[in-house]
């Protein structure tokens, strides 16, 4: 599952690595508390992880699935151990296996599932 390999980069002390996974031109929609980031490139995705900042941070996933060419996970992130929110995140994945769409959405307020004590 390209989604999981890619969030486990995005935690891994070298997110770079993320891009990887990847097209070209790669489109994305995250929604965060209060803003959304989009874009239309591996470069614009390049931005955005150089941006983020740099924090104990890991995406738990709880649920996913497979349709196709079509990944949807759903989990908590913990921050330093602490659960700080949810997401929810989908993925269209290319012929080359990599994502050529990705869509998540980061939540502090609600969670769909019970958080695992």
């Amino acid at each position: 599952m390209v989604l999981r390999e890619y969030m486990a980069c995005m935690d891994s002390h070298d997110p770079d690595k993320a891009l990887e996974y990847v097209e070209p031109d790669f489109r994305f929609l995250i929604a965060l508390p209060g803003r959304e980031v989009t874009g239309r490139s591996r470069e614009d995705f390049a931005r955005y992880i150089a941006g983020r900042n740099a924090v104990d941070r890991v995406h738990h996933i709880l649920r996913s699935a497979v349709d196709e060419n079509f990944e949807t996970v759903y989990g908590v992130v913990t921050e330093s151990g602490e659960p700080v929110g949810a997401f929810h995140s989908a993925a269209v994945v290319s012929p080359a296996g990599k994502m050529a769409r990705y869509q998540a959405f980061f939540t502090t307020s609600f969670e769909l599932l019970d958080w695992p004590a």
